[in-house]
């Protein structure tokens, strides 16, 4: 009976829902309940931009890093982290140094495996990662980033595979990071590298937002995967991963040893992270990443997009109807942009030669596809507007391309003077450190712990000056205020006016939590609401709310009468909205 192993993606759970991460002391918090849970062999604890984003509100992430990573450590559960090769942990490339020095800072942290992944699926990207990895004793896990095209066959990635392998890497991973990968491919190219190397650890991530990730996690088990990454409410589903308990159940009943996962614990940690939801969190997430899409089949553009892509499209759709309206043509509808969207993408991507649709390359291929579409409508011709990035990708500045590029953007390359490059990317980006630790010893600023300090400042210059400073904890307090005004901006008005015409002795009684409003109900199972002028006693129960994690009641603050109710028997509230009003004795 073949052993499917779980590896719970707590970072990816919330960079695929919103912009921002749990703080160190909600990390620390929320470890001990991920191991109650019992089912977990890996967690994924840090890595991607997750590190930047501590940074952008002023925490330091070495901290928590270090923080989330121990308890793990302690019990013997592995952690990864994403890497993302020649961008290290950023959006554009790395010096080798400041590459090689990430890894010795990581394994000093408590992190057990990188997972390496070239947005080009370039292997010259991916196999200085493994030396240097290997080299600071981290398990290297080299990656296949899986699309679904022409040129992304079985064949293409089998290939990928056997040369990652013969660079010495310890795991493949099969990282479907738009959730396309057709579930019989996945299954075919499992099964031909564990035929191959038995030994080989395999592990598949795949997000649910198009719906294939479910069979796709049934065929590669059938094929030998290893390890399987997964989510859990509330977090789970939408434009991110399947929950465990549903995959835990596939398993079971096919046949596959799989780990019991301790319900009680679960509930609490599905508990604590709806409580971070509403602490801060959930005013960064975009509701639309709560739903899946079968959209993203055709178009193949990552889950986690779709909200910078949305709002996006939301400018853009006021300036092309601005424009339609001024010459006397037809407005368009969102969703008519957006399937002109997602058209251009599925037109433009094989002229760019076929990029995965991973970070940074699907913003580029979205952000052509963007201009193309307004300049379009406009009646006038593709490609008027690309930016440098997407040119560096284009002429090969940051690998090689999977496929051909068009003799249509090959002309236009050549037409603005632009030379192709064919040689090794790293070459143009000499290294830094020297630079780095000359400018912290003249500022007296720590090179920290096992040089942590000096990797953080080397990889993210830009924001950790700004979290030095203070500048950076000071922006996201106004972004918080300005989030939480937009999310409440109608409500607060109505209800100050309301409260000024109808309740202006009256205090608020406000949500302690988000969901569903139960007031108290007759042996009949009937709401009772309360009525205008009931009494009240201090600490007597007033409502329950019902969340995604459990019950929680909410009592009166004082004695007195109730003299307004705005929420009704079955409404949704959010944490912080008001649900009655109360007249002090």
């Amino acid at each position: 009976m073949k052993e499917i192993k779980f590896s719970l993606v707590y970072r990816d759970m919330w960079q695929s829902s919103g912009k921002y991460v749990p703080r160190k002391d909600q990390l620390a918090k929320i470890a001990p309940i991920i191991i109650e849970m019992g089912c977990f062999a890996r967690v994924e604890t840090n890595g991607g931009a997750s590190e930047q984003v501590n940074l952008l509100y002023g925490e330091n992430p070495n901290d928590a890093v270090r923080t989330f990573t121990k308890p793990f450590n302690d019990v013997g559960i592995q952690t990864h982290m994403l890497d993302r090769g020649l961008n290290g942990l950023r959006m554009n490339p790395v010096p080798a140094d400041v590459r090689e020095l990430m890894y010795k800072v990581k394994k000093a942290q408590g992190v057990d495996i990188t997972r390496i992944f070239c947005g080009l699926n370039d292997v010259t990207n991916i196999i200085p990662s493994i030396q240097y990895a290997k080299a600071a004793g981290m398990i290297a896990q080299a990656t296949l980033c899986i699309t679904f095209s022409e040129i992304h066959t079985s064949e293409y990635y089998i290939k990928m595979a056997e040369e990652l392998i013969a660079a010495g890497a310890d795991e493949i991973c099969l990282k479907d990071m738009a959730g396309i990968g057709r579930p019989v491919m996945l299954g075919e190219i499992v099964k031909a590298v564990k035929t191959a190397h038995p030994n080989i650890i395999m592990q598949y991530h795949g997000h649910s937002g198009p719906g294939f990730s479910v069979a796709s996690m049934l065929e590669v088990a059938k094929a030998g995967i290893d390890y399987l990454d997964v989510a859990m409410e509330p977090l789970s589903w939408g434009m991110v991963h399947p929950d465990v308990i549903t995959i835990q159940a596939m398993l079971k009943d096919a046949g596959f040893k799989v780990p019991e996962i301790n319900m009680n614990a679960y509930m609490k940690a599905r508990h604590l992270t709806q409580s971070f939801v509403d602490d801060f969190l959930g005013y960064f997430i975009d509701d639309r990443n709560k739903f899946m899409t079968s959209l993203l089949v055709g178009c193949g553009l990552p889950g986690g997009m779709m909200g910078s892509l949305m709002a996006d499209l939301k400018g853009m759709h006021v300036a092309i109807n601005s424009y339609l309206k001024g010459v006397n043509k037809k407005e368009l509808s969102t969703d008519e942009l957006l399937v002109m969207l997602f058209d251009e993408v599925k037109y433009i991507w094989p002229k760019l030669g076929n990029p995965p649709l991973v970070t940074p390359f699907s913003q580029y291929v979205k952000n052509i596809a963007l201009m193309n579409v307004m300049f379009l409508v406009k009646e006038q011709p593709r490609w008027t507007m690309i930016d440098k990035n997407s040119w560096d990708m284009i002429l090969g500045k940051a690998g090689k391309l999977p496929g051909k590029l068009d003799p249509e953007i090959i002309a236009l390359a050549e037409k603005n003077n632009y030379e192709f490059f064919e040689g090794n990317p790293q070459e143009n980006y000499p290294n830094e450190l020297p630079k780095y630790i000359a400018e912290m010893k003249e500022l007296g600023w720590s090179r920290g712990k096992d040089d942590e300090e000096l990797f953080e400042f080397a990889m993210h210059d830009k924001q950790y000056r700004d979290y030095k400073s203070g500048e950076a904890k000071k922006r996201f307090v106004v972004e918080l205020e300005n989030a939480i005004k937009e999310k409440f901006a109608a409500q607060v008005i109505s209800i100050e006016d309301l409260r000024a015409l109808k309740y202006p002795n009256a205090e608020q009684v406000v949500s302690n939590a988000t969901g569903r409003v139960i007031w108290e109900l007759d042996f009949n199972e009937r709401s009772i609401e309360p009525v205008h002028g009931k009494k009240i006693k201090e600490n007597e129960p007033l409502c329950t709310i019902q969340t995604n994690y459990g019950l929680e009641h909410i009592a009166s603050f004082c004695t007195g009468r109730i003299v307004g109710v705005e929420k009704n028997q079955g409404d949704m509230v959010r944490k912080g909205e008001i649900l009655a009003y109360i007249e002090k004795d």
